[in-house]
């Protein structure tokens, strides 16, 4: 196998792993989100009076309504920026794949 070819090839597994550890993180901040939207859902259901605790390490704290549901708002939006970049990413390095793939069955063809 030609050296050239032999690179294109592990290029292409390394591609492939960036790939899943993308998709990966980008499906689970995708449940995070969701996660959080339904947290938030439940909180606009609430008076002002209800008690509300947050999770802070292994303790369960009471905090606030209103700073809870601001907290996860804010949370919220760095999930969704991080979703979009990992979106981009995932974009871009399946096309450097398809690209990679064909240049690489195009060697293949002309080794046969």
């Amino acid at each position: 196998m030609p050296p050239q070819l032999r690179e294109q090839l592990l290029r292409f597994q390394q591609l492939q792993r960036t790939l899943e550890v993308v998709v990966s993180q980008k499906t689970q901040l995708e449940l995070e989100f969701s996660e959080i939207e339904r947290a938030l859902s439940e909180l606009e259901k609430m008076d002002d009076e209800t008690a509300v605790y947050k999770s802070v390490g292994s303790l369960l704290v009471r905090s606030g309504r209103q700073k809870v549901i601001d907290e996860l708002k804010d949370r919220k939006d760095i999930v969704n920026t991080r979703v979009a970049v990992l979106a981009r990413q995932e974009e871009s390095t399946r096309k450097k794949l398809m690209e990679l793939q064909k240049r690489v069955q195009a060697q293949l063809k002309r080794a046969e």
